[in-house]
């Protein structure tokens, strides 16, 4: 997947989850942010916003969540003493559990295999070799006069 795909696909998938179901409202992605943020507006009348910690394995989905947070007006902060890879921030449970989470989740999913193929043809360039797994063998029992 290059770059452009990966773009259009993070595009389509925030026109998914505002709710976009024909091929015309696909298209307005543009449409897709103020369809999300009126939604999480409604939300926050009918419930009052959570705090929410969120604990991300590594930098890029820190970075891709921290993105889709301030995407969507959301201030993500953390505490004092709290690691770096820690994420606090106050939002609808419905927001979270319906848009924000999910769609977090298929970003995350496009971006990881977009940098693993990135990734895997450095190496593969770099390195003049084939990126291959290591070869499975059968277990070798040792005894007791083996060692």
């Amino acid at each position: 997947m290059d770059e452009s795909k990966l773009l259009q696909k993070l595009r389509d998938l925030e026109a998914l989850f505002a709710g976009a179901t024909t091929a015309g409202e696909r298209t307005a992605a543009g449409t897709a942010r103020e369809r999300i943020l009126d939604r999480l507006r409604e939300l926050e009348t009918s419930a009052p916003p959570i705090e929410y910690r969120f604990s991300l394995s590594d930098t890029w989905s820190k970075k891709l969540f921290l993105a889709l947070l301030r995407r969507y007006d959301l201030k993500p902060y953390r505490y004092r003493g709290q690691r770096h890879t820690t994420v606090m921030v106050r939002v609808p449970k419905r927001f979270l559990d319906e848009t924000l989470w999910p769609q977090f989740q298929r970003a995350s999913d496009a971006l990881r295999a977009h940098l693993d193929q990135i990734a895997a043809q450095a190496i593969e360039r770099a390195l003049d070799t084939k990126d291959a797994d290591v070869e499975e063998r059968e277990q070798q029992v040792l005894t007791s006069g083996d060692a």
